[in-house]
């Protein structure tokens, strides 16, 4: 396996239970703009893993960005646990998540899953549906564009504030530039509903969001977690605004809390 870079964020001395985390797309996993930096505060109790998926922030370069591949990755984390480990993912790193749960179930303790790309689970919704069809006819992303101005057209094109494009920012834009069409994911939902561990799925309003991001994205993406909170018998957690972890950290490190500290099949972790 390729050896990924995990920034280890643990106050506890060892003795917290582990939580993995997988990152979405132009980001890594401490970054504060996209990131998990927001999840900090979680470390006084638990033992943080949290990942750069390949490609991006620290971890070695890759051809291809691929679900399949960032699975696998995180399954071999999980492996290296004693007892599993709690597992979040955000966005295409949620799809990664539920795709290592499904394959290794023993290895979770829980499921956490931020506004996840796993648009097959809701493909005949008419959003969805017209977002795949909206993507699928495009040509993709023109050799002659740069990681900037993709950045630049993915975030003030639509309404947002762009970040800084260092160089650490453009390369996790390439990578993204590249990854595998999530909408070609074959989604694990029945293991995922029979699986004896919590799951929680986290979703924002939107309401605030601009209005273009919101119909491209935010509207999908809600549509998403609504079909895969009822397909796999989770729990949805809405909160205001579009990026829940990091402009809502407050109620989403209490949601954690509170689902990390449920049973799985035992008492409390």
């Amino acid at each position: 396996m390729t050896a990924l870079h995990v920034t280890v964020w643990d106050e506890t001395g060892g003795e917290g239970a582990p939580a993995v985390f997988a990152h979405n797309i132009f980001t890594w996993g401490s970054d504060e703009a996209y990131g998990f930096a927001a999840q900090r505060p979680l470390a006084d109790r638990y033992r943080l893993l949290l990942v750069d998926r390949r490609g991006y922030g620290h971890s070695p370069d890759t051809e291809r960005s691929d679900y399949d591949t960032d699975a696998d990755d995180l399954v071999d984390l999980l492996t290296r646990q004693d007892g599993g480990a709690h597992l979040v993912g955000h966005g295409n790193g949620g799809l990664a998540a539920m795709l290592a749960a499904g394959r290794r179930p023993d290895l979770v303790r829980s499921l956490t899953l931020i506004q996840p790309a796993a648009f097959s689970a809701a493909a005949h919704h008419p959003v969805v549906e017209a977002m795949l069809d909206r993507v699928r006819d495009s040509a993709g992303v023109p050799d002659s564009v740069t990681p900037e101005q993709y950045l630049r057209a993915s975030t003030e094109g639509l309404g947002m504030a762009m970040p800084d494009p260092t160089p650490q920012r453009l390369r996790a834009v390439a990578t993204s530039m590249r990854e595998r069409p999530v909408w070609e994911a074959a989604v694990p939902l029945k293991p995922l509903r029979a699986a004896p561990w919590p799951t929680l799925v986290i979703c924002g309003t939107w309401q605030d969001a601009p209005e273009m991001y919101r119909t491209y994205a935010g509207e999908p993406l809600i549509a998403c977690a609504e079909a895969v909170t009822e397909a796999i018998d989770g729990r949805l957690l809405r909160v205001d605004g579009y990026y829940p972890h990091t402009q809502q950290p407050a109620a989403v490190n209490a949601a954690l809390r509170e689902l990390w500290g449920q049973p799985r099949g035992g008492p409390a972790q």
